[in-house]
């Protein structure tokens, strides 16, 4: 007799159990999960942080809730109670003295900056004496330099002064040459010829004459306005001392000339005249342009 052999499950029957058996697992997990709603104070941190503020009052107690940190304790302090805080750190002024009490408000205030200051200078005690180290020394003043200084300065002016009263003294000059054009000056340029050809002519030479020197020469005689020679210059020599010699010895004779007449004396203080003069061989002295 043989023995009964088992039919082998079929490919159907096979995924229908395991279908059942993934369904189970996930209805088990989704019974098992549980929902728990979370408290959010419980992310809270219980010491939160708090504002610093600078109080112009001060108490004994301090404040169980404080609402700030200040540099001293202060429980109330104002005369209200809703929740405020003054936005200035002086003192509160008097209703009364707020209008007129301007001064003493403006010297509190630079009293709190000094002491900010001086708060500062504690905290960096280095860089304030590296400030003191690069500062330059003061100048020192020297009563001496000074009054040499005023001396120097006072010299300069005086100098000054001086130079421009002499430049505002210098006399007007004028000065004609071979061509006369106005007739004021044209007149007395005549006259003055006239008056050293003549002169020349009486005080001619002696050596000239006796050596037979003849030649000219150009002179520029400067006259002052009461008819006195500044100076006499010769431009141009003759070749001859004898004969520039006796030009400006003839012209020195004949001075004084004329004084100015009141239309030159507006125009000139002095009057330079140039001339050639010569030395004929007639033994005569002429002036020419």
């Amino acid at each position: 007799m043989q023995p009964l052999s088992l039919a082998e499950p079929s490919k159907q029957g096979t995924r229908m159990a395991l279908a059942l058996l993934a369904s189970a697992a996930v209805h088990g997990m989704a019974l098992s999960t549980q929902f728990v709603q979370i408290n959010p104070n419980l992310f809270e941190d219980p010491n939160l942080p708090m504002e610093v503020v600078l109080v112009n009052a001060r108490s004994t107690d301090a404040p169980l809730k404080p609402d700030a940190l200040a540099q001293v304790n202060l429980a109330g302090g104002g005369n209200t109670d809703e929740d405020r805080r003054l936005k200035s750190p002086l003192p509160a002024s008097p209703k009364t003295q707020r209008g007129g009490d301007e001064a003493a408000r403006q010297a509190r205030v630079k009293e709190l900056e000094q002491q900010a200051r001086n708060l500062l200078t504690q905290l960096q005690p280095d860089a304030a004496s590296q400030d003191a180290q690069q500062a330059p020394p003061a100048p020192t003043i020297d009563a001496s330099q000074l009054n040499l200084q005023a001396r120097e300065m006072a010299q300069l002016q005086a100098r000054i002064s001086q130079q421009w009263d002499e430049y505002q003294k210098r006399p007007k000059r004028a000065f004609v040459g071979a061509n006369v054009k106005e007739y004021a000056f044209a007149r007395y340029v005549e006259d003055w010829v006239d008056k050293v050809e003549r002169v020349g002519n009486l005080n001619y030479p002696e050596a000239a004459r006796r050596q037979g020197i003849y030649g000219s020469l150009k002179l520029t005689v400067s006259i002052y306005a009461n008819g006195k020679i500044e100076k006499i210059e010769v431009d141009r020599s003759s070749g001859s001392k004898i004969l520039d010699a006796a030009a400006v010895r003839i012209v020195e004779l004949a001075a004084p000339y004329a004084p100015f007449p009141a239309d030159m004396q507006k125009k000139a203080d002095i009057l330079s005249i140039t001339r050639t003069w010569t030395f004929t061989r007639s033994d005569q002295l002429v002036g020419t342009e």
